[in-house]
């Protein structure tokens, strides 16, 4: 039988006892959980309407943006998004840090983009509210998970419930679990170029 003691002990009072958000972010965040059945309840069609209501809980949204009502926001404040861009249904945007998604960006069904970790070296396992940033013209597709930390690169693609938790370079196309590329987007753009009369 193993010895308790020789196990690493986890500080989880502490944890809980760490001050996480500041009196206007708290809140904030239970007046956006009281106004977001407006969010998920309003009909398809009404992508004005969405992005005005994530307007007023301090989100920066571009023009002509699609967010679907089925899409999971946890701190809009902390989320921007380009001009021409489209969020899909399901998808989570876990924004405990900053979620800065570029121009013409397409988010598929079910991706999950997490915005925050905790820090496994500390027995208090402390809160780490880290940025990701998606750079224009990406399309993460349908059930991908993006990590914190992680910068994606223009043009790029993440495929299919991909899993990425290092940076992405822009024009790469990444794959599977964790994602590794298998491509170059800038490859199949020339060659449409080429063909073109």
């Amino acid at each position: 039988m193993c010895s308790q003691r020789n196990q690493p002990m986890l500080d989880i009072g502490k944890n809980r006892r760490a001050r996480k958000w500041s009196k206007a972010e708290q809140v904030g965040r239970v007046l956006w959980a009281l106004a977001s059945p407006l969010f998920t309840l309003s009909p398809r069609p009404c992508w004005k309407w969405r992005v005005f209501l994530l307007r007023c809980f301090g989100a920066k949204v571009g023009k002509h943006v699609h967010i679907y009502p089925s899409v999971c926001i946890l701190i809009p404040w902390n989320v921007t998004v380009g001009d021409n861009s489209a969020v899909g249904s399901r998808v989570i945007l876990y924004a405990l840090g900053p979620i800065n998604i570029g121009a013409e960006v397409t988010i598929s069904q079910g991706a999950h983009l997490c915005a925050g970790t905790h820090d496994y070296r500390d027995s208090s396992m402390p809160l780490i509210k880290a940025a990701i940033d998606i750079s224009d013209g990406v399309w993460i597709c349908a059930d991908a998970f993006v990590g914190p930390k992680v910068s994606i690169g223009s043009m790029a693609i993440v495929g299919a419930r991909a899993v990425v938790v290092r940076n992405v370079p822009s024009h790469e196309i990444v794959v599977g679990n964790p994602a590794r590329s298998v491509g170059s987007r800038s490859m199949y753009v020339s060659a449409q170029t080429t063909r073109d009369p």
